[in-house]
């Protein structure tokens, strides 16, 4: 195999490279909230053991909000997690069919739409996260 037959075949499948960097930055910041989320969590939940009854109610709700919130995010991770494996995946696939001149045009569609549906599904779930931060804010400011 000649050096000018790889190339073009590298050109080809680098294009879903930029995609994983993308997706690869914001999986940081996804993974860097859900880590705020968890001291949270145990912030409060050190926080119930040691306040007195009035004070427990309060702190329960914004434990079940932060909660959700660590579940949410943990299933946004794994979305964006299964789209850099797609994409991952993509990137090999391209190589192989450019270098191997094969005609798989179904499977890098395929490979395309899974891996973009599952950023987006993920992308979503983190929108979503951020609004609803905002209920246990104003929980603990005290304006339920």
């Amino acid at each position: 195999m000649l050096l000018e037959q790889i190339v073009p075949a590298l050109q080809l499948s680098i294009g879903p490279v930029i995609l994983i960097s993308g997706a690869g930055l914001v999986l940081l910041s996804m993974t860097n909230r859900y880590a705020r989320v968890i001291d949270r969590a145990r912030i409060l939940a050190q926080s119930l053991r040691q306040n007195s009854n009035e004070k427990n109610e309060r702190i329960q709700s914004q434990i079940q909000i932060i909660a959700q919130r660590a579940r949410n995010l943990r299933l946004a991770i794994a979305c964006v997690s299964t789209s850099l494996l797609l994409a991952a995946v993509l990137v090999i696939s391209l190589f192989l069919i450019a270098l191997l001149d094969l005609h798989a045009v179904g499977l890098i569609i395929v490979l395309f739409i899974l891996c973009m549906a599952a950023l987006s599904l993920g992308l979503i779930i983190f929108i979503l996260d951020v609004n609803h931060s905002m209920a246990a804010l104003k929980i603990e400011l005290g304006d339920e």
